[in-house]
């Protein structure tokens, strides 16, 4: 009788040990049903996030940075970056530093398209996924998407602005580029060179369009300025100045004042909406720019980087903020004297 008496308590301690170990698995079945679901959970309040920038020399950067950061710190997460100081070698180092402060996303602005690859192979190996931003990196590198502007669809739209403020009149163009085999540059410029030609075919039937000369600005303000001090001296000809972005052509204004020019020669950039550039716009003294804002890319990036947390796979390559020429007639729209960039 005791023997039974026993083998009935076993059984039912067993019973009560099972099932209460079953009831506590349920939770943490709901719990990853509403991560992948989109929803914030306390597993993400620990997440650190790694960003490498390849400069903050310029202030589009600083404030793509700043965005960033400020959008992380929004979210309760953790925050560290790294400036390698427009070094390739450098940043591969900083990533490999963020990999070992034990990140779980990586922002990425890679220096170079090639020489990038191994810093996103590094972090792929770690468990880390990799957001790539406003720079373009090579299809063979592992990453979830590269959020940008529209760079091409920003060009077009410029291009065709050129060709209706020429009015018929023969486009004799000097180019301000970035740095050479740079890819977000040429992107830009073929996009402008498709906005002008269907344009003029579309108004004229013809290209009227000639490329007088291409000068390298790296992308500060101080390579454009040098940039337009050559052109002016060897194409007196130009009549319009096309630069990859806005602090190059700020850049070129002062030798394009100096020179009596600046009445003569129409003023645009492919990129940026720098807030320096829309008040010129605003005032009537540049011609229009393309929207990239730094702002919106950094907040897109860590947006998919908390889906890419929640468990969300599928993304496109390419992560496109809105396409915009902002000339005079729609300046006040994006003009915010207060803006960080």
């Amino acid at each position: 009788m005791k023997m039974v008496r026993y083998l009935l308590l076993s059984s039912l301690l067993s019973f009560l040990f099972f099932g209460f170990i079953g009831c506590k698995k349920e939770p943490a079945a709901e719990s990853s049903a509403e991560q992948a679901g989109g929803s914030a959970s306390a597993d993400l309040n620990d997440v650190r996030i790694g960003v490498s920038m390849y400069t903050l020399g310029n202030p589009y950067f600083k404030a793509q940075l700043d965005a960033a950061r400020k959008k992380a710190e929004e979210l309760g997460f953790d925050f560290s970056y790294t400036n390698a100081q427009d070094d390739m070698l450098r940043q591969l180092g900083d990533v490999e530093d963020l990999l070992a402060q034990g990140i779980d996303l990586l922002i990425f602005n890679p220096k170079d398209p090639q020489g990038s690859i191994p810093a996103t192979k590094m972090a792929t190996k770690a468990g880390v996924p990799v957001i790539v931003i406003d720079s373009s990196i090579d299809p063979s590198a592992d990453f979830v998407t590269t959020v940008q502007s529209n760079n091409r669809a920003n060009g077009i739209l410029i291009g065709e602005w050129i060709v209706k403020q020429m009015n018929g009149k023969r486009i004799k163009m000097g180019l301000i580029s970035g740095v050479p085999g740079n890819p977000v540059g040429r992107t830009r410029r073929d996009g402008v060179f498709t906005g002008i030609i269907e344009q003029q075919l579309r108004s004229y039937g013809g290209i009227r369009f000639d490329i007088v000369s291409q000068g390298w600005g790296a992308w500060y303000n101080a390579g454009g300025q040098q940039a337009m001090e050559d052109m002016l001296v060897a194409h007196p000809e130009m009549n319009v100045m096309l630069a990859e972005n806005d602090s190059m052509a700020l850049g070129a204004l002062g030798p394009l004042k100096e020179a009596g020019r600046e009445d003569d020669i129409l003023i645009a950039a492919c990129a940026d909406g720098q807030k320096e550039a829309l008040a010129l716009i605003k005032a009537g003294e540049y011609g229009a720019t393309g929207m990239n804002n730094p702002v919106l890319i950094a907040e897109t990036a860590i947006e998919i980087g908390l889906k890419v947390l929640q468990g969300e796979r599928d993304f496109p390559a390419k992560s496109y903020t809105p396409a915009v020429c902002i000339s005079k007639e729609n300046v006040d729209k994006y003009y915010d004297p207060n803006a960080p960039f």
